[in-house]
């Protein structure tokens, strides 16, 4: 197959997201398969210096558009320039990242460009040259496997932190081109962005979680899970429960509700386990819940569950865990 994998990259300050790794090396993977290249779009301000280590992730060519109206993300300037890439580089299939500003773009770009989108997927496989993606439906109750017709490209966004990155060649770099391309004007732009300067780590890339449900009591226990998680480089999360009740910001709110996560170790802490907050955590590499019921609906889900008073556990379990890091360090 000549036709390229196309690979949306996601540019944010100064560098490159980790997700856009993830969508390049699934892209390298089925590209392999179809005996095509991985071609990637970048669009922002800032990025063709960037460009090239791309190809530590499998691209191996990269078209770029670099100019300051792109610095940041308007639905007005970025479809459409995307959407005049995508057509001159006329690839087999379309990868992107599922993120609040993917899930925008594949949207847009799906009904600009006429083709079938399929969002937040899992797994991509290639069978008979046919291209085939996963996706979790009804709340993560069940799986859809979603394919397309015969001369269709295929528009695919995938759940940050499912698809694993490629071990990085330092030595690979990738063909950069600069694209002239045509920016409209747009109605509404961007007069300034509000920052976490706070070092905190986020919801949406975090490798490790934990999170705190109802079970807490009140706000100020959440100073339980938050030194648990320093010590482990987590992110701090929360149940719908804790949110409605003052205890912690809607941006912690893992679930249906809330944010989507997929981190390699969830830890749900005082969490009951209800559908909707498993719909949000329920793809996590591993779990552990705490619960001092021993028929909370997590533990179906939980890969190791401890039943126990979690002000009982918690602190005894961090203090094992600082032990752990002092003798490691």
């Amino acid at each position: 197959m000549s036709k390229c994998v196309c690979v949306l990259a996601e540019f944010r300050a100064e560098n490159f997201r980790r997700v856009t790794f993830e969508v390049a090396s699934e892209g390298r993977r089925i590209a392999d398969v179809l005996g095509a290249e991985v071609c990637a779009i970048v669009v922002g301000h800032g990025v063709a210096e960037k460009a090239p280590e791309l190809g530590r992730y499998g691209v191996d060519k990269v078209y770029v558009a670099d100019d300051p109206a792109l610095e940041n993300y308007l639905p007005e300037t970025h479809v459409p320039v995307i959407a005049d890439m995508i057509k001159k580089c006329d690839p087999a299939l379309v990868l992107l990242s599922a993120s609040v500003d993917g899930k925008d773009i594949g949207a847009r770009l799906s009904a600009r460009l006429e083709e079938g989108l399929v969002q937040d997927c899992t797994e991509i496989v290639v069978e008979n040259g046919k291209v085939k993606a996963r996706k979790p439906i009804y709340a993560g109750k069940c799986l859809a496997w979603n394919e397309w017709a015969d001369g269709a490209m295929p528009l695919i966004s995938c759940r940050p932190n499912v698809m694993s990155c490629l071990p990085p060649s330092e030595e690979k770099k990738a063909v950069v081109e600069k694209v002239d391309v045509s920016i409209p004007i747009p109605r509404s732009s961007v007069t300034g962005l509000e920052l976490d300067t706070s070092g905190r780590v986020g919801l949406s890339g975090a490798e490790i979680i934990v999170s705190g449900g109802r079970g807490m009591k009140e706000a100020q226990n959440f100073a339980l899970i938050e030194e648990l998680a320093k010590l482990l480089g987590a992110a701090v999360g929360a149940s719908r429960a804790a949110v409605d009740s003052g205890w912690r910001p809607h941006a912690d709110q893992v679930g249906q509700t809330g944010k989507v996560v997929n981190p390699n170790l969830y830890i749900a802490v005082g969490i009951s386990g209800a559908i909707q907050h498993l719909a949000g955590m329920g793809s996590s590499k591993f779990i552990v819940a705490v619960n001092k019921d021993a028929d909370a609906p997590i533990f179906s889900k939980a890969d190791y569950g401890i039943v126990e008073d979690l002000f009982n556990f918690i602190p005894v379990f961090t203090e094992e865990v600082r032990k752990l890091k002092s003798t490691c360090s």
